[in-house]
């Protein structure tokens, strides 16, 4: 066996033979010097590369013989001169070993190791050791065949059954080439899709880092404008509280007046109280008879002409008195309308406050309210003149488009009934089944029917929400600029319902829908 694996390690792998004039290459390692050279000679490669691990040398190195293995083998050739001496060695074995038999079929002669491990066949016949012809002449034994860069050797039938005999090393190291192939591949596929997963990580990363940079700067924003909105709250506070202080000064001042006049005819009245009561208890007649006729009007007239008491003045005085109240009012709504109309210009969004209906486009069983701002489905067809604007379906426009900034509007509608709320072109076509909110390229819109989960519509395509009606007011927002149509439910906590995504190009119109009994949206 050690003699087997020094052959091994004395063998070059491109000619399977012992190593003649070796040369070891920069990885380490050897080959007979010419096979080498007809190796690299014939590679296809620019790059020179090294047949056993494949490394590849930029500059092809040059070759020098190794004298220390170039000795080793040829002492190791010297010591396989005995096979001379053994007549009909193992066909075999790597070390010269006597042969006991020779099968005639398979023309090979076995030592008794390989002899039990031959088959028993009847067509095996063994006979006593023989010369056996040569290689061409075999049947087990293969003509050349060229494995590797053009060299040849004879290729043996049981190396390629897979029977004991020496290793073939070109084979396995094309096999190993082919599976390293493989594997490259694999990993030049691996290596994709990391590479798109690590793209898609960044992705989300980026992503992620936006979202922070937005709560960032919304919560700055949102941030500056409650603390501007508390400050304009305090400072309206503080001028109502004004108010009403200046107002209460001014009442007390009137009504310290009244009570002060009050108390000097209280004085003057209890003077006379005295004076009569004196008269009253005096027993001189002649002294009451001239009392009565000197101040017949001072103790006579307490009852006429009386107006400076609370009766006297009337009731209109204490209501002259009381705080004015609705000046209080107006100034606390006047004031908070301001902040309001601060707010919204600091946010651009324009008023809508004052939206109303087109009544030349309202479908004849849409009825219009007075005010221009509620509409409610109407089993009796309303005797509407008719109009190119006007819709065939159950639907009316508002007055006012849109075709710029941001605006806001609320809409109150019935829990009940069929309703649809959004926005439309005004070229949205007027009758068919395409007028319909939703139904076409031009609209947009959101959808109840009797309580049932909201559905949005655009473009005649249909998204049910997992979202259940929970209150009666929608707040609706519109920015012409960024493409964005949102709708909200202003009950406890707004909810955001969904957002529809488009490039405007045209002024926009608030829409709104009502179907059957029940159905009623107003404009808020």
């Amino acid at each position: 066996m050690a003699a087997a694996e020094l052959r091994d390690e004395l063998t070059c792998c491109i000619c399977m033979e012992i190593y003649k004039d070796p040369v070891t290459l920069t990885c380490g390692h050897s080959y007979c010097q010419l096979c080498i050279t007809k190796t690299w000679d014939n590679q296809e490669e620019r790059e020179s590369s090294c047949p056993e691990c494949r490394h590849r040398f930029r500059v092809k190195p040059e070759l020098k013989k190794t004298r220390i293995l170039s000795n080793i083998a040829n002492c190791f050739k010297s010591a396989l001169t005995t096979q001379d001496e053994v007549r009909i060695p193992c066909t075999y074995c790597d070390f010269p070993v006597p042969a006991s038999k020779t099968c005639l079929l398979c023309k090979v002669s076995l030592c008794d190791k390989h002899l039990s491990k031959h088959s028993k066949s009847p067509e095996h016949v063994l006979t006593e050791p023989t010369t056996l012809p040569e290689h061409e002449e075999l049947g087990p034994f293969k003509v050349p065949e060229k494995y590797y860069s053009g060299v040849t050797y004879c290729s043996c039938v049981y190396c390629k059954m897979g029977r004991e005999h020496r290793v073939n090393r070109i084979e396995i190291m094309l096999k190993t080439a082919k599976n390293k192939e493989k594997l490259r591949k694999r990993l030049r596929k691996l290596i994709s899709q990391r590479e798109e997963v690590e793209k898609k990580v960044r992705r989300f990363q980026d992503y992620q880092k936006r979202v922070k940079d937005i709560t960032a700067n919304q919560t700055e924003r949102v941030t500056a404008l409650i603390r501007v909105i508390k400050e304009q709250v305090e400072a309206l506070e503080k001028r109502v509280l004004m108010e009403i202080s200046r107002q209460e000064e001014q009442v007390s001042l009137r009504v310290s007046n009244l009570i002060k006049q009050l108390e000097m005819k209280k004085e003057k009245l209890s003077r006379k109280m005295s004076d009569i009561e004196e008269l009253c208890n005096t027993t001189n007649p002649l002294t009451v008879i001239q009392e009565r006729k000197l101040d017949r009007a001072d103790y006579f007239d307490t009852d006429e002409g009386d107006n400076d008491g609370p009766e006297g003045h009337g009731k209109k005085n204490y209501d002259d008195g009381d705080l004015d109240v609705e000046l209080i009012t107006v100034t606390l709504q006047s004031g908070l309308t301001k902040i309001v109309t601060e707010l919204n210009k600091r946010r651009h969004v324009q008023d809508t406050s004052d939206m109303l209906l087109d009544v030349n486009t309202a479908g004849n069983n849409v009825s219009v309210s007075l005010d221009l701002k509620t509409v409610s489905w109407s089993e009796e067809k309303q005797t509407h003149p008719k109009t190119p604007e006007r819709f065939e379906k159950n639907q009316v426009l508002s007055i006012t488009g849109f075709s710029s900034g941001q605006h806001y509007w609320e809409v109150e509608v019935s829990i009940l009934g069929v309703w649809e709320v959004g926005i439309a072109y005004p070229r949205i076509a007027r009758r068919g089944r395409q007028s319909k909110i939703g139904k076409n390229n031009k609209s947009w819109g959101l959808r109840m029917k009797d309580n049932n989960p909201y559905s949005m519509i655009h473009d005649g395509k249909k998204k049910t929400l997992s979202h259940h009606p929970s209150c009666n007011r929608l707040g609706i927002f519109l920015d012409y600029e960024a493409g964005r149509l949102s709708f909200y439910e202003l009950c406890g906590p707004i909810k955001h319902l969904h957002t529809f995504i488009a490039a405007f190009t045209e002024p926009l119109h608030a829409v709104l829908s009502v179907c059957y009994y029940n159905s009623v949206v107003s404009i808020k």
